[in-house]
């Protein structure tokens, strides 16, 4: 799979860089300009871009699974960040200049990639590239499977969820129970709303929006609590309270940004949706924790 999503990426470039040369290597100064930009799309926008970008912390969650982690976990988290950020930034630019030229819209184009496939001039890398996204969905569906599977186990050995997501398997030693549970919940919604007769693009939209809500929030607190973590194990610098505070005011407008004005349609119900399963999740961690009370006191 891994080699699969490195010769689609590959495909990608190869494609950006050919729209960027038969488009004369000039600077679209409309786009730099921010030329037609609304707050209202930009929202929208923001909480797509999030979705796309969330996960790049995801090798944290492997721990003691990974070959020296203290070394490489940190390594992987830092050059995806900068990796995947810079190639974004290049198709973004990329995918509104080739748009433009073939006379499309890059916000209704249900195949972008394709059409800037014809635009450079390699129409059969677009059919490529359409198959390498399908594998990389299925192998982000994995990487998010694969990481709330172990938080589910970290959270039941915590007392935060039911004592049987605790339990691995024998010889692999990874929480398969965790891993149905989470598999299980990706893929129901899923499978109704495309029962219902939903397209693909508004299932998108919809489960990504409300999956970027639930990610901002843990960014925005898991910013907060870094400065005091980081005191805690005496490894507290001064950047460490200007950065995490900068990233959490950057989560926080972001969620705030997405939740008023409410958004048309029914992306506006998605945020009273979310709202209300982050009420459930803190009613549950309190019931949770006020039983556990008792317990430790007997102790």
């Amino acid at each position: 799979m891994l080699w699969i999503e490195a010769v689609s990426l590959s495909f990608i470039l190869v494609v950006i860089t050919l729209v960027l040369v038969r488009e004369g290597g000039h600077l679209d100064w409309q786009q730099l300009h921010l030329s037609g930009m609304s707050g209202s799309g930009l929202r929208l926008g923001l909480v797509l871009a999030l979705f796309s970008f969330v996960g790049f912390e995801s090798a944290t969650t492997l721990g003691s699974e990974a070959r020296n982690p203290l070394r490489t976990i940190p390594r992987a988290v830092i050059q995806s960040a900068l990796l995947a950020g810079a190639i974004f930034i290049a198709c973004s630019y990329a995918e509104v200049l080739g748009l433009r030229s073939a006379g499309q819209d890059l916000g209704t184009s249900q195949t972008p990639m394709r059409v800037l496939a014809r635009v450079g001039g390699v129409p059969l890398l677009g059919l490529f590239i359409d198959a390498g996204a399908l594998v990389s969905m299925f192998a982000g569906t994995l990487a998010c499977i694969t990481a709330a599977a172990r938080v589910l186990l970290l959270m039941s050995h915590n007392g935060l969820a039911h004592g049987s997501l605790r339990k691995t398997h024998a010889r692999n030693e990874t929480p398969g129970r965790g891993i149905l549970v989470t598999g299980t919940a990706a893929v129901l919604p899923v499978a109704i709303l495309a029962f219902r007769g939903a397209s693909g693009l508004d299932v998108y939209g919809w489960m990504g929006s409300l999956a970027t809500y639930g990610f901002i929030v843990a960014y925005a607190l898991v910013s907060l609590a870094l400065p005091g973590y980081l005191r805690e194990h005496n490894a507290y610098r001064r950047g460490a309270q200007i950065i995490p505070w900068l990233a959490f005011c950057a989560m926080l407008l972001a969620l705030a940004g997405n939740l008023y004005p409410v958004p048309e349609g029914p992306y506006g119900k998605l945020p009273y949706i979310y709202l209300t399963y982050l009420a459930a999740g803190l009613l549950w961690f309190f019931l949770r924790m006020r039983k556990r009370k008792p317990v430790l006191a007997e102790g």
